[in-house]
């Protein structure tokens, strides 16, 4: 497995990390055994970021990457998130970046994961009613503490990154990015390149989309959080598919899958760039790894361009409650 660094102050981590979210909430029924499986899987294939946060499973999520982090500590990059808030029933209650706010859900986060220090923690969302400088300044003290390593963002604006790098070294910014959502090359990538920035893209795969395993809505099981995202939905479904039908025949004739070419594609937008798929299936997880083999080259990407240039899907990426949350 290959590696790259993510900022200027140490973080390094294997090319792919693991997304561990779906493994626990959103996306259908859990089984806790598969996931295991899988995380121990994706280790002995050579990755060492693991991607979780406080609200996934409104904490099973860290509780299950713990258990297994535990037993193999020494080399694993272990990131989680804290500032959306949601209740012991999975209600959501809002957006939280006060600072001591911060402290206790560090604390919780630790506690759940049986860890002395988390390697990267982001913030999840950006909190409107809380200076970003006040929130940064607690992050910074639980570096201080020895209680976090790194420092990261999730869905910041330029504007609130500068000011949040500006208080504390910021590692990596996590935002969603693949061949359907790539408003970030605008303003966003330029940003954290100027500033020594990591980049971590989640949903790299366009929440499945891109891989073509769904050919309907109706693929989507009952309780799949996807069946309420605009892209998912009626006539968007039909004009996202045809993208996936282009994608199918360029994985084709490079002799990968449709999800190997679009992570592949991620991978070559940059060194800096560090694609976090998820999912709670070895099988997936197996065919995912298979993007690192995948060498694109300028023809290649010229053609992708060309047939999925930015704006190319239907819909917005989120329902309109969850796009207000994103700080733009």
């Amino acid at each position: 497995m290959q590696t790259r660094k993510l900022g200027q102050h140490g973080l390094e981590v294997s090319a792919l990390g693991l997304g561990c979210m779906g493994m626990s909430d959103f996306y259908g029924s859990r089984d806790e055994a598969e996931s295991v499986a899988t995380i121990n899987r994706a280790l002995d294939l050579g990755v060492t970021f693991l991607d979780t946060a406080d609200m996934y499973g409104v904490g099973a999520n860290e509780e299950l990457v713990g258990r297994v982090v535990r037993t193999r500590r020494e080399w694993v990059v272990v990131a989680t998130k804290f500032g959306n808030v949601r209740g012991a029933d999975g209600s959501h209650r809002g957006i939280n970046g006060h600072p001591d706010y911060v402290r206790s859900a560090c604390d919780a986060s630790l506690n759940r994961l049986g860890l002395d220090v988390i390697d990267l923690y982001y913030q999840h969302r950006v909190d409107p009613a809380v200076p970003i400088e006040d929130t940064v300044g607690a992050m910074s003290d639980l570096v201080a503490a020895g209680k976090v390593r790194y420092l990261g963002l999730s869905e910041a604006a330029p504007e609130t990154i500068r000011r949040a790098h500006a208080v504390h070294p910021i590692s990596a910014l996590q935002t969603e990015y693949s061949l359907w959502s790539r408003d970030v090359e605008a303003e966003i990538l330029p940003t954290v390149r100027e500033l020594g920035i990591g980049f971590v893209p989640y949903s790299p795969l366009g929440r499945g989309f891109l891989t073509g395993q769904f050919a309907r809505p109706e693929d989507l099981v009952d309780g799949d959080s996807r069946r309420a995202h605009p892209r998912f939905q009626g006539d968007a479904f039909a004009k996202n598919l045809e993208l996936v039908t282009a994608i199918k025949t360029m994985a084709a004739d490079k002799g990968c899958t449709p999800a190997q070419l679009a992570l592949a594609w991620v991978l070559a937008q940059g060194t800096d760039v560090v694609p976090i798929p998820g999912t709670k299936r070895r099988t997936y997880l197996e065919d995912n790894l298979g993007a690192v083999d995948v060498m694109l080259d300028a023809a290649d990407l010229a053609r992708i361009d060309a047939v999925l240039p930015p704006g190319s899907a239907v819909g917005q990426r989120y329902p309109e409650a969850s796009m207000a949350t994103v700080d733009r």
